[in-house]
Formats: C-alpha cells, sequence, structure tokens
C-alpha cells in the first residue's frame, strides 16, 4: 500500500494571533485540525527544524541554535548548511525503514546540503574569486537547478535576507515547490516560507505592515494548497516559533569585555573578536546567548559580570541547561535567556569608528552572532541610497562591490524570538488537513512521529 504524500509546510513565526490575518490557512485548520506546538530553547530555526525532524531535542541532536562557537576551530560560525552536524534518524530514515523507495525533496529547510533526500533546494550564493557574492541556489540532482532557474528565474538571495527581504523568496520557494510535486511526486515535500520573519522582526508582531505581510504570505500559499487538494495530498502547516514585541537590545559581549573578560585584536584600525584569546564571549542568537568561558576558575566571574545587565532573565549553568534540554557540548558553559522584551546583540566594540568593516555590511557568515539590524538600511546616513545604488551599479559591471548599509544603531528592532513563549497565543502552532488529527497541544518532538503517522507509516 503506498503511503500518503504529505505537504509540510514551515511557515516561520506563525501564531494564532496572526492567523487571523490569513484566511487560507485558518480555512484549513478548521477543516481539518489545528494545535499548540510546542518548541525548543532555543526557539530558533535551525534548533526547531532539527528537533520536528528527528524526534530529539538540542541536547541529542546537537542544533543548540543557528550556530555557536566551534571549539575545535576557535571559530564562530553560523548558518552552515552541512546535515551531518544533526545527530539522530532523520524523518525521511524512519519512513524508508517502514516503505523503501520512499521519496522526499527539501525545499530550502536548514541543514539540507549532505542530507540524505532525494531532492534538495537550498540558497547558496555565487562566491566569485573576486570577493563578488550573487544570489543562486544549490539543488540535487544537479540539472534542477538550471530548470527551476529558467522556470522561476534566478533564486532571489537579497530578497530571503537583508534590507530587500520581501515576499519575493516565499514566492519563489512557493513555486518551486509546486514545481516540484506537479513534474516529481515525491512523497513528502518540506517547504520553508520565511515572509513573516521580516516584518515582524522590523515592526513588531501587531504592527500593520506585520498584518499586511501575514495576509500576503497567505494569498501566496493558496495555490500550494489547492495543488495538494486536487492530489489528495495532506498539509501541514506548523511554525518553529512566534515573534513577540521586544524594544531592549542587550550588548552582552560589550558587558564581557567591560569586565576584561573578551578580548579582541586590531587590524586596519578596525577590532575583531579574539574569540581564542577571550576568557569569556557570548555568542548571540535573538533572545540566547550561549556564553563560552575558557577556564572553569573564571565561571564565577563571568557570572558576575552579567548578574546585574539589565535585559537577561536567567544565566543557565550545568543544571540550568539540562533542566531545558540544552546540555550538549557545544553550547556555552553558560546560556542567557533574555526577558521578554529584550534581545541580544553580537556587538563586541565599543566605539563604533573602531567597528570592522562587514558590521555595516549583510554578512551572516562573518559576524560572531546574530544580526537583525541587516534588515534596515542605515536611517542616520543620508547618503545611504545614494551608496546601495552606487554598489548596485558596480555589480551589475562585474565588478567587486560593498553593500555597506547596515546601521551600527540596534534601537529599531521591534521583534524577537528564542526564548519559550509566554502563552500559547505566542507561540508556535501546527495545522493539518486532516480532521482529528492530534490533541490540542503537541510537543516539538512529537512531530517527527506524527508526520509518520499522517503518511500512514508510523
Amino acid at each position: 500500500m503506498s503511503p500518503t504524500p504529505l505537504l509540510v509546510l514551515d511557515v516561520v513565526g506563525l501564531t494564532p494571533r496572526l492567523l487571523d490575518h490569513m484566511p487560507h490557512l485558518k480555512s484549513l485548520g478548521q477543516s481539518g485540525s489545528r494545535a499548540a506546538l510546542g518548541t525548543v530553547l532555543p526557539a530558533v530555526t535551525c534548533a526547531a527544524q532539527s528537533t520536528f525532524l528527528t524526534g530529539t531535542t538540542p541536547a541529542e541532536h546537537g542544533i543548540v541554535g543557528n550556530g555557536w562557537y566551534f571549539r575545535e576551530l576557535g571559530d564562530v560560525l553560523l548558518w552552515r548548511q552541512h546535515n551531518g552536524l544533526v545527530a539522530g534518524d532523520k524523518l525521511w530514515d524512519a519512513a524508508r525503514r517502514a516503505h523503501p523507495g520512499y521519496t522526499v525533496a527539501n525545499i530550502c529547510w536548514w541543514y539540507a546540503m549532505g542530507a540524505d533526500t532525494d531532492i534538495t533546494i537550498t540558497p547558496r550564493p555565487v562566491y566569485y574569486a573576486d570577493g563578488r557574492k550573487e544570489p543562486d541556489c544549490y539543488t540535487r540532482p544537479p540539472d534542477l537547478h538550471d530548470e527551476l532557474t529558467e522556470k522561476l528565474g534566478t533564486f532571489p538571495l537579497f530578497h530571503f535576507w537583508g534590507p530587500g527581504a520581501d515576499i519575493v523568496s516565499s514566492r519563489w520557494i512557493a513555486d518551486a515547490t509546486r514545481h516540484i510535486i506537479s513534474t516529481r511526486h515525491p512523497d513528502l515535500a518540506l517547504c520553508y516560507l520565511p515572509h513573516l520573519d521580516y516584518d515582524l522582526q522590523r515592526f513588531g508582531p501587531d504592527a500593520p505592515r506585520s498584518h499586511r505581510a501575514a495576509a500576503e504570505l497567505d494569498a501566496t500559499i493558496a495555490p500550494l494548497l489547492d495543488d495538494a487538494k486536487a492530489e489528495g495530498r495532506t498539509v501541514v502547516a506548523l511554525s518553529e516559533y512566534g515573534i513577540t514585541r521586544v524594544d531592549r537590545p542587550v550588548d552582552i559581549n560589550r558587558a564581557l569585555r567591560r569586565a576584561g573578560l573578551l578580548e579582541v585584536h586590531t587590524q586596519d584600525g578596525m577590532e575583531y573578536l579574539d574569540p581564542m584569546a577571550s576568557r569569556a564571549f557570548a555568542v548571540a542568537d535573538h533572545q540566547i546567548a550561549h556564553i563560552y568561558v575558557r577556564r572553569p576558575e573564571d565561571l564565577e566571574v563571568t557570572r558576575q559580570a552579567l548578574a546585574d545587565l539589565p535585559g537577561i532573565e536567567q544565566l543557565l549553568d550545568d543544571e540550568g541547561k539540562k533542566a531545558n534540554h540544552l546540555d550538549h557540548p557545544r553550547s556555552g558553559e553558560l546560556v542567557a535567556v533574555a526577558e521578554p522584551d529584550a534581545w541580544f546583540t553580537y556587538y563586541y566594540w565599543l566605539d563604533d569608528a573602531r567597528a570592522p568593516d562587514f558590521a555595516q555590511l549583510v554578512e551572516i557568515h562573518r559576524k560572531p552572532g546574530y544580526d537583525p539590524v541587516e534588515l534596515f538600511m542605515d536611517p542616520l546616513d543620508p547618503y545611504v541610497k545614494v551608496k546601495a545604488a552606487k554598489a548596485l551599479a558596480r555589480k551589475k559591471l562585474g565588478m567587486r562591490y560593498r553593500m555597506a548599509v547596515v546601521p551600527l544603531d540596534a534601537s529599531p528592532i521591534r521583534g524577537s524570538h528564542g526564548r519559550l513563549p509566554l502563552s500559547d497565543d505566542d507561540g508556535p502552532l501546527i495545522i493539518s488537513s486532516t480532521p482529528h488529527a492530534f490533541p490540542d497541544r503537541i510537543a516539538a518532538t512529537a512531530v517527527k512521529s506524527l508526520l509518520l503517522d499522517l503518511a500512514g507509516l508510523g
């Protein structure tokens, strides 16, 4: 007997409050099933998705954030892409044991590269030898790249993240998913839709522009839902976290530096974090920060340096990490959890004139922490649009360029996530086109087994 085909939509940032602005998804839940979905600490993309796909916690699968300090390399790395970083039995492994030949398409879920899926599409810029970065994606099989590019255009990387991030990227991903389903008919199609991540962080979850973003994304999803219904494909829509309002950036690394614990080195007048020399430093990740302490004897002084820092709600030690299923060797010796209206910057310099040049760029792989300010153009720079236009002109001529438009002021951010939600209204949820598919609340670790059940493979 063939398994029931599934379409799993990761609708980033979806909450019950936003569902009221998304009539197609809301209707799907009313005719099918809807439940609150427990998340994990940290409630961020890479950790949550890895939990959904393995059925285990960050303490087991090892994805303790969107990045961490790789002690063996002496470097902070975020947004790696190799699936080998994720430990444990994946959803597709379990499905193939129950049904040999089970086919899976991963359209932009994270840690896609190197995964044992049949079809893979993931953002992957072209990094030219002269330093230019151009939009593109990675696909398996390889010939799918040109097929998608011819049909949909180049993957819109600069609409996927940065000041230009908008509905264009989610629309491309949805259209690619429709194409894969209609031409390849995978048993499982995983589709990542990031649009709500943008305006909710820029303006907060209650802003009119965020409500419009929810309606935009719902309209983009509607054809996918129609295709799935016509094919008899079960739909599951879920979210990794809810984005809540914040207005307090917390400069955790600056506090550690002022305490004499964080070290920098200087090149060409710019300061760079020196994690190997630092006694303690933090990898900021939204409302969570992993604090790496080089020597056990510095744990207490690190704790004292942060004890009175406004915006920190908890400092998890070994016992706290274990209680929150975050006790993995990749985690920091301490883990800071922000207060509900606060979030952590990665900033470590004390004088903006000494900031590294990448601080004003969209540079997710060079910054030693997450930087949501990359969603903005610098409002204090009257020439910022002129600079952007000149950089774009150089790019079109095939010349090297620097799009140095990101502000060094973190105060505009109005939405964040990462800590556990205070209520189900502000937390993630799960929807299925199948009636009575699950109870009123399910854990993130139960998603894998739930999907196997809906596929008829449980």
